[in-house]
C-alpha cells in the first residue's frame, strides 16, 4: 500500500491540476481521492479492516447534528476563519492531508506535540490524524512558529482543512 508521504504527494499534484477524482488500484488495495471529498482506502488483504467502514459512518453523524441547530452560524464561522490570515498575510496554514480525527498528542495522558509559540521545522510532528484506525503523524512541512491552533482535540477534520497557522521564519 502507499505510504503517507506518497499519498501527500499525490494530493498535492491533484490540487495543482484540474483532476477532480483519482483512483489507484493494486493487488494490496485501492485508494480513491476526490477534490473536496473524502479519501477512501480499501485494503484487500486484511479482512479485519473491512468492518472499519461502519465504524466511521456514525462519526459524521455527530458533526452533522451539530451544524443543524447552528446552520445559520456556520457560514459566519467560515467567513471569520480566513480573516486572521488576511490581516497577517505572512501566516501559512498546516492543512490536514486526509479526512480523520485530529489529536494534539500521541495519547490522552501525553503532552501535545506543539503549543502556541512553539517553533517547528518541516519534519516536526504537529499532530496525529486518525483515519480507519491508522494513526498518521502530520508534519509541519514549514519552518516557523505556531500562532494559532484551529482544530480541537478529537475533532473530525476534512481533507485540506487548516489545522494550524504558522508564522514563517
Amino acid at each position: 500500500m502507499l505510504k503517507i508521504q506518497e499519498i501527500r504527494e499525490i494530493i498535492k499534484l491533484i490540487d495543482q491540476t484540474g483532476i477532480e477524482e483519482f483512483k489507484y488500484k493494486t493487488e494490496e488495495g485501492e485508494i480513491k481521492l476526490k477534490k473536496g471529498g473524502a479519501v477512501q482506502v480499501t485494503e484487500t488483504a486484511p479482512a479485519a479492516q473491512v468492518p472499519a467502514a461502519p465504524v466511521s459512518a456514525p462519526a459524521p453523524a455527530a458533526p452533522a447534528a451539530q451544524p443543524a441547530p447552528a446552520a445559520s452560524e456556520e457560514p459566519k464561522q467560515t467567513e471569520a476563519a480566513p480573516a486572521p490570515a488576511s490581516q497577517d498575510e505572512n501566516l501559512l496554514e498546516v492543512k490536514s492531508p486526509m479526512v480523520g480525527t485530529f489529536y494534539q498528542s500521541p495519547s490522552p495522558d501525553a503532552p501535545a506535540f506543539v503549543a502556541l509559540g512553539d517553533k517547528v521545522k518541516p519534519d516536526s510532528v504537529v499532530c496525529i490524524v486518525e483515519a480507519m484506525k491508522l494513526f498518521n503523524e502530520i508534519e509541519a512541512e514549514i519552518n516557523g512558529e505556531i500562532v494559532q491552533i484551529l482544530a480541537e482535540d478529537g475533532q473530525l477534520v476534512e481533507y485540506g482543512q487548516p489545522l494550524f497557522l504558522v508564522k514563517p521564519e
